[in-house]
């Protein structure tokens, strides 16, 4: 099983980044996708999630409004569109896959990929 994430970059303040996961190796309709980061010192947390069909999506607080999930079921590809970047948003962030929702909301997974850094400048 791969999970293959773009790479993310340096971004200042305000701007924008896409980040895509291409996945590999497990029925990609089958799987809740999800987004999770961890920064400097920090656990990792859950950003958002997305259903097997895309039909719902869980983001945590923070990023509601600015960052949007969703996923192509043809291509086996997630993306995760962040708008409105803040410094606060500075970490690595991993793209991950599992059957449960419950799981994921407890920043759990089954696949996890390799993690990408995003840097928000001030």
């Amino acid at each position: 099983v791969q999970l293959q994430a773009s790479r993310g970059g340096l971004v200042q303040a305000g701007g924008s980044l896409r980040l895509s996961c291409a996945a590999s190796g497990i029925t990609f309709s089958s799987y809740a996708m999800g987004w999770f980061r961890q920064a400097p010192g920090k656990e990792r947390e859950f950003v958002v999630i997305i259903t097997w069909s895309g039909g719902s999506t869980y983001y945590r607080d923070s990023v509601k409004g600015r960052f949007t999930i969703s996923r192509d079921n043809a291509e086996n590809t997630v993306y995760l569109q962040m708008n409105s970047l803040k410094p606060e948003d500075t970490a690595v962030y991993y793209c991950a896959a599992d059957k449960s929702v419950v799981t994921m909301r407890r920043s759990g997974a089954e696949y996890w990929g390799q993690g990408t850094l995003v840097t928000v400048s001030s």
